[in-house]
């Protein structure tokens, strides 16, 4: 390839580059039509056929009254004295849960989770009987069934256990059936909402303006920093293909809030992108406490007819080591942020209290999150 060819190729590239959008992204990835929402379902049932690693039915009554109370909608009564002597060691109460998405009609199946709510070793190999699961308005909306797949495996003898992964939860593919539909206000009325993912001002005016370049000045509005209004067609046949045009427009996505995530169980911390550092300085010291006990034998003297006593003897020692004062540069990038941090050498444990510190002293331009 002569050198005339390979610069037209290069300038070929970066053409196609620029005339992509920078971080352009579509509607649909940062905004969701309202009333296009999923439900949550939820239900009591129980699991049969299981290897003897059932309820306790002793410590978990719920499940004898549970199986008394399907076998009498079958027909077979059991006495009372009867039914509280079962020892069913194969049967297991569970909660089941599912979620019914948006526009799902009655046959439709469904995947549900199944969980033990006794204790039950495990549901490996069990049946879920017809189990209903209800909505928030008490409705029953599907009815469940199947067998439970469990995705492990656990074998105990000679008080000896060997597990893997969580055996007392499982899975039931496509296991509901819907029954109900759950109406949604899609169609009414001559406008529909987006509801943006985060509340942002700048994204809603640029979701806005973009509507507005498709469609013409005045299709929409932002009526606050999560919702856009904007106008639609009545036809349902219509509107389907109006919101489906609509969300593939494409905006610039603007730059996020400055923000540092903290989970203090674990100790991650997360920084994005727009986390700066104004200058400071830290001094960051260590502060440990040993505390030892060491057993003392105290053994009486020939013939004296005493008994040997054993005590303890604790010993505490408080160590503490000296902090070091760190100036700590000015950061406007996050390498530079995250270079300044390594330096200082702490764990991630010492990282959470210094940087809500720095946060405390204004040197942290950055929203603070700990979850």
């Amino acid at each position: 390839m002569t050198g005339m060819s390979r610069f037209l190729a290069a300038l070929a590239v970066l053409l196609a580059f620029a005339a992509a959008p920078a971080h352009a992204v579509r509607i649909k990835e940062v905004a969701a039509v309202q009333g296009v929402r999923s439900n949550q379902l939820t239900g009591y049932g129980l699991v049969v056929g299981l290897d003897g690693t059932g309820d306790q039915t002793t410590q978990m009554p719920y499940t004898t009254q549970s199986v008394a109370n399907y076998l009498q909608q079958l027909g077979i009564t059991l006495p009372d004295n009867r039914a509280a002597q079962l020892q069913l060691k194969n049967v297991a109460a569970v909660i089941v849960t599912a979620e019914l998405p948006a526009f799902a009609q009655p046959g439709q199946q469904l995947d549900i989770n199944v969980a033990s709510m006794g204790n039950a070793k495990s549901l490996k190999g069990g049946v879920l009987v017809a189990t209903p699961l209800r909505g928030a308005d008490g409705e029953i909306y599907a009815l469940a069934q199947g067998n439970v797949v469990v995705g492990g495996a656990g074998a105990a003898a000679g008080g000896s256990k060997v597990q893997i992964n969580h055996l007392s939860a499982g899975r039931v593919p496509a296991g509901a059936q819907v029954e109900r539909a759950v109406a949604t206000g899609l169609n009414d009325g001559d406008t529909i909402t987006l509801g943006l993912n985060a509340a942002d001002f700048q994204t809603a005016r640029r979701v806005a303006e973009a509507v507005n370049g498709r469609l013409g000045s005045g299709a929409a509005r932002a009526l606050d920093g999560r919702t856009v209004q904007v106008r639609a067609p009545t036809d349902a046949n219509a509107r389907v293909s109006f919101i489906a045009e609509l969300e593939e427009l494409t905006l610039e996505r603007s730059a996020p809030a400055a923000k540092v995530v903290i989970n203090a169980r674990t100790g991650s911390i997360v920084l994005n992108q727009a986390v700066t550092l104004n200058p400071c300085a830290i001094a960051h010291g260590n502060l440990s406490v040993t505390i030892s006990s060491t057993p003392v034998i105290s053994q009486p003297a020939p013939l004296s007819r005493g008994q040997t006593v054993v005590a303890e003897q604790a010993s505490i020692q408080i160590k503490q080591e000296p902090g070091i004062m760190i100036q700590v540069p000015s950061a406007p990038q996050l390498a530079d942020v995250v270079r300044a941090l390594n330096a200082l050498g702490a764990t991630p444990q010492d990282l959470l209290a210094i940087l809500q510190a720095i946060k405390a002293s204004g040197a942290l331009n950055a929203e603070l999150e700990v979850i």
